[in-house]
């Protein structure tokens, strides 16, 4: 098929590799344009303009979707479909109704349930079981369009959101071709939406504090759900410290107050919550790499007592 791919993040980059290798004809890649990335801040190009590059693809960044130039350059490309894979724009009905079989989406949840930009990193935050993959047809909704395939995916204990990611693109990416197949053949099923709808917003700032006052497990699923992009954290004295690691130890009421160290070992930093107790095994302070916490320990002592806490330290006490 004659195949215009948007797309913007790593999710992407699966699924136009294997368009590619299917053996579709890709006569252009619709990404958004370089922004600053990095400590640095230096512009940078998105992944899939990247990807596009390495497989000799030609690349559109444009500013606005609704642009009626780039609206009429889709359509002297006449493809056949659009296959859209977290590009982060909303299409206007121009482009929806340009391709011949439509505009195909591959969305990182089973719709209805998480809709939205932040599907993956929503799911392990909120310590779902399982996740997974659906294709649909585009309509003017957020996400609301009619299903054609779904795959479903374990989130197991040990997963974080970089794991499940990574999974969920390769899943994609099959899912994808098998659904192009079905298009091609006019044997795609139309399925509706049906159930309990539910949003994953684009994640904020707010979203990566740790509130200790918050049950162990609760917390745990925030630190995984936010590891290895952006990190969820804490305050240790006026520094802002990253929480990459934890496990449970304990989910039952305890002694300790929400934040409050119970002590440092060479397992890790125990740390009270709301109910239960935190092992923090892996961390970084503000300025500083990222350790396990038997070494972060050594050079930086957080002895029993210290309260980890959700603003930094005044000057001259808190």
């Amino acid at each position: 098929m004659r195949v215009v791919f948007m797309g913007t993040p790593d999710f992407a980059v699966p699924s136009l590799k294997a368009l590619v290798e299917a053996g579709h004809d890709v006569p252009a890649v619709i990404t958004q344009p370089d922004r600053p990335r990095g400590r640095g801040k230096k512009e940078a190009p998105p992944p899939v303009k990247e990807a596009a590059r390495a497989l000799s693809l030609p690349v559109f960044q444009p500013v606005q979707v609704k642009d009626p130039d780039f609206v009429e350059l889709l359509r002297n490309i006449a493809p056949e479909v659009i296959v859209v894979v977290a590009y982060g724009r909303i299409l206007p009905r121009d482009i929806l109704l340009l391709p011949e079989y439509g505009c195909i989406n591959v969305h990182a949840s089973l719709l209805p349930k998480y809709r939205g930009a932040a599907p993956i990193h929503r799911a392990v935050i909120n310590g779902e079981k399982e996740t997974g993959v659906t294709t649909m047809f585009m309509d003017e909704g957020l996400d609301t369009g009619d299903m054609i395939l779904r795959e479903v995916l374990p989130i197991y204990e040990e997963d974080n959101v970089g794991t499940v990611h990574d999974r969920l693109a390769a899943v994609g990416a099959q899912l994808l071709i098998k659904t192009l197949e079905l298009v091609k053949q006019g044997r795609a099923p139309r399925t509706p939406q049906t159930g309990e709808a539910s949003y994953a917003p684009m994640l904020t700032t707010s979203d990566e504090l740790i509130k200790w006052d918050k049950p162990a497990r609760d917390i745990f699923n925030l630190i995984r759900g936010m590891d290895p992009w952006p990190g969820a954290h804490t305050f240790l004295g006026n520094k802002m410290l990253k929480i990459w690691r934890a496990r449970v130890l304990k989910e039952e009421n305890s002694q300790a107050g929400p934040g409050r160290v119970l002590g440092a070992g060479r397992d890790g930093i125990m740390v009270g919550t709301g109910r239960g107790v935190l092992l923090v095994t892996e961390l970084q302070l503000q300025g500083g790499k990222r350790m396990n916490a038997a070494d972060f320990s050594r050079g930086t002592p957080v002895p029993a007592g210290t309260v980890l806490s959700c603003s930094p330290e005044k000057e001259g006490g808190k």
